[in-house]
């Protein structure tokens, strides 16, 4: 059963979210409704109920060695992904 909820909002911001809903084929209200949805999903966990910060702390640290080209690296990646590792 749907409901009726009125809102106040600038009327610049009216005009171009009724702009952004008539070119992605939707109404306003749809629009509402699906950001209401968003914001009251669960967000997924981490283990522990650790923050994202701390997880990222406790993940394996690697070394990069100071002399390591990551750009040519990329570009070899690229050129094999294309065909073109022969140019390497």
């Amino acid at each position: 059963m749907k409901k009726r909820l009125n809102i106040t909002i600038e009327e610049n911001l009216l005009d171009k979210i009724k702009t952004y809903a008539d070119q992605n084929d939707t109404s306003i209200s749809s629009l509402v409704e699906e950001h209401f949805e968003a914001l009251i999903k669960p967000r997924p966990k981490l283990k522990n109920g650790m923050s994202l910060v701390e997880y990222m702390k406790s993940l394996p640290k690697f070394d990069i060695p100071d002399n390591y080209d990551y750009k040519e690296d990329y570009y070899k990646a690229k050129a094999k992904k294309m065909g073109y590792e022969d140019l390497f």
